[in-house]
């Protein structure tokens, strides 16, 4: 006969007193211990499965949720718990699973729709995202951070005067939300109006002087406004990402050449070698003084450039460029300002994350000739190769579509690994009119008395419709001014290695 005996009243007490003081691995041990004597106990389960949360011992814990409800099978709680917990073990799609039938439950569960939001926000599927975001400021119009979540989906899909409002919306709920003036401020800055974007950083700095982006958004508006010193400090603040970099690069800039060795150097001896943008600075202070060049992200970057045809977007009638430059031309998708492109436009938010089939299947050709790149260049003895990620993921992706006049000013992808692009239109060519260059030098970079632009090396292909062109985001590249009538158009992209959370 099955055990239907319940724990005292002082075990129960015992426990949940373990609980609430955060005695997280006295309360699984009593936990353990009272299931052990009286198995079918909802409570046991549940605060066992509460315990483990608290551990972060996230696989134990959807075991006991699942125990919990096998009890209490109509409790959404459970259910919105479960997928918490599946989430954090990256198990999505039972998250929501999960999160579907909580709200099956409780209809005007609003928290289960925004949590379910983020993961579909995270798989890439953004208008189901946004509709799910929607769902629970329905049933809760007064949640701010519902208004947050819908802003992050909207912006990832280039909608960036709604992220802006939805944003806004968060603000007036919450006056104190910092990561949504943070937020608020990226996309107004994407949008084009930066004046706008510095002023919500400082809202954000203003409510923490510490908070990490903010500073690190003042210190991009600072080097842009060339407050090299200013944006330095920024910097150093956020000991954010990349802060490091971010700082030598100011020190380079303001010809703070000593401090900017000593941070090198530093770097060189205490971290791996895998940022693209410390990789720049490296080579063009070598070439500028005449030094061996010690960070080995990719020393000789010139060297490790890859052109190739991609069969199913060269061929004459090909249905997948078709496809893209319909989607380009057609959809739904927003622009932005981009200071460094004269003649044409970008877009906005991240394409590989939209919905559309064929920017989907787009992807999936850059990855396998990601790992053709790589196959090449297999015995080359420099982090770049050496250390190639296993699991890639396009930190962005974009279209670039130029008519007449068009170029792009040198610049660098410094939140990339490797980047390209595909070519799904070219001018007619007079001589390397609308070719790709790249080199050593670019964005005003001081060069010593001694040298000029020449001392610097360069290079340059000619793409053809179809081909995509692979290389190392720390080299500098640009577009040459072309005159034709034709459009020329491509869709870029960077990639590093796959963050492991979010």
């Amino acid at each position: 006969m099955a055990n239907t005996s319940q724990p005292s009243h002082q075990e129960t007490q015992q426990l949940i007193q373990q609980l609430n003081g955060g005695h997280f691995a006295a309360a699984e041990q009593t936990a353990k211990q009272l299931i052990a004597k009286h198995p079918r106990t909802f409570i046991l389960h549940h605060t066992l499965a509460l315990a483990l949360d608290g551990q972060q011992k996230f696989l134990e814990s959807t075991l006991s949720y699942q125990n919990a409800i096998q009890i209490q099978p109509n409790n959404a709680d459970l259910y919105f718990n479960l997928a918490i917990a599946l989430n954090h073990i990256n198990q999505f799609e039972q998250a929501i699973s999960a999160y579907h039938k909580a709200i099956s439950i409780k209809p005007s569960f609003f928290e289960a729709h925004g949590n379910l939001g983020t993961v579909l926000q995270r798989l890439g599927m953004l208008d189901e995202a946004i509709t799910s975001y929607k769902k629970g400021l329905k049933i809760n119009p007064k949640d701010a951070r519902g208004y947050y979540n819908l802003g992050t989906a909207l912006r990832d899909q280039g909608a960036l005067k709604e992220a802006i409002t939805s944003y806004q919306q968060a603000i007036q709920l919450f006056p104190n939300y910092t990561d949504a003036y943070n937020y608020l401020g990226e996309t107004q800055r994407d949008n084009g109006d930066m004046d706008a974007a510095v002023h919500s950083y400082q809202a954000a700095l203003a409510r923490n002087p510490n908070h990490p982006n903010a500073n690190y958004n003042m210190g991009e508006f600072c080097y842009l406004a060339k407050r090299y010193t200013e944006a330095a400090s920024f910097f150093e603040r956020s000991q954010f990402d990349d802060w490091q970099a971010r700082q030598m690069y100011c020190l380079y800039k303001a010809e703070c050449f000593n401090d900017f060795k000593k941070a090198l150097d530093h770097v060189i001896e205490t971290s791996r070698h895998t940022s693209p943008l410390i990789a720049t600075l490296a080579t063009h202070y070598a070439i500028n003084f005449d030094q061996e060049n010690a960070y080995n992200f990719c020393k000789n970057g010139i060297d490790y450039v890859y052109q190739q045809s991609l069969t199913e977007l060269a061929q004459p009638n090909s249905l997948l460029r078709k496809q893209l430059l319909h989607d380009i031309e057609h959809a739904d998708i927003a622009e932005r300002v981009q200071g460094m492109l004269h003649y044409g436009k970008q877009s906005a938010g991240n394409l590989f994350k939209r919905p559309e089939a064929s920017f989907q299947q787009l992807a999936a050709l850059i990855i396998e000739a990601f790992k053709r790149y790589q196959h090449h260049f297999q015995q080359a003895n420099c982090e770049l190769i050496q250390s190639f990620p296993k699991t890639l993921e396009f930190t962005s992706s974009w279209y670039v579509s130029m008519h007449k006049g068009g170029h792009l000013s040198p610049h660098i992808h410094e939140i990339g690994w490797i980047s390209g692009a595909v070519y799904l239109a070219m001018p007619k060519t007079n001589g390397d009119e609308g070719a790709f260059e790249y080199g050593t030098h670019g964005d005003n970079y001081p060069i010593q008395a001694s040298k000029t632009i020449r001392d610097f090396p360069t290079s340059s292909i000619l793409p053809k419709v179809g081909d995509i062109v692979l290389f190392p985001s720390s080299l500098f590249h640009r577009t040459i001014p072309f005159q034709s009538d034709d459009k020329r158009i491509c869709i870029a992209f960077d990639l590093k290695p796959q963050s492991n959370t979010d």
